[in-house]
């Protein structure tokens, strides 16, 4: 882990990764999100399932699709489907302080919004520990794994790759961050004798992983 003393940016997904998938926040979004489409489109909800894994898989976020294919105006649909409840996300006081003991910057990339993101934090008790969120708005509503939302990313922030890190629990997600030349961790449990060449750690505790990082 001493190859990682040379790291001053620490960059970290949200959803999945701050928090633990248990927490099936996005269970709800998901579900927000069938309502939405039912309300707006007068589908039924198997239909508007299969119209949401249509546009998932070909343009990377339901959004994207119902923005391109519909011309659906981004923001009413954003606040509809985030306004969720957030219990389930708790305090994890040993992985505030591994991210404040950090040195350097500590920035947040989501696919979700900056509302979105600040709810996650305040559960967590985090939310003065990031210089700064970058959301679905500063991206262009362009979703990962595209190139263009990690460039505009890196070009806002003044970011050397280089010397940067960034955590994600989707593999896909970490394939421009690692060709651009940034460590890549994955979160969550995976086996590791299967991961790609493009992700260079793999954490199933992301404290834990943290606290070892300089050492």
């Amino acid at each position: 882990m001493s190859k990682l003393a040379h790291i001053d940016t620490w960059i970290f997904d949200l959803d999945n990764t701050l928090y633990p998938p248990s927490c099936k926040l996005f269970d709800q979004i998901a579900e927000r999100m069938n309502e939405y489409i039912i309300a707006n489109m007068g589908l039924s909800r198997e239909a508007a399932i299969k119209l949401r894994h249509v546009y998932f898989k070909k343009y990377g976020t339901t959004l994207r699709g119902l923005m391109l294919e519909h011309g659906w105006e981004p923001t009413p649909y954003l606040e509809y489907v985030h306004e969720i409840d957030y219990d389930a996300v708790k305090f994890h006081p040993g992985l505030k302080a591994a991210i404040e003991n950090l040195p350097g910057r500590k920035l947040v990339f989501t696919a979700g919004t900056r509302a979105h993101a600040r709810n996650v934090l305040k559960n967590l008790d985090c939310s003065d520990t990031f210089e700064d969120i970058f959301d679905i708005h500063d991206a262009g509503f362009i979703p990962k794994p595209s190139a263009e939302p990690y460039e505009l990313f890196l070009t806002r922030h003044g970011i050397t790759p280089e010397r940067s890190i960034f955590f994600e629990d989707i593999v896909e997600n970490l394939i421009v961050p690692r060709a651009m030349g940034m460590k890549t961790v994955l979160v969550g449990r995976q086996d590791e004798a299967l991961l790609p060449a493009h992700v260079d750690y793999v954490t199933a505790d992301l404290a834990e992983f943290l606290n070892g990082a300089l050492k």
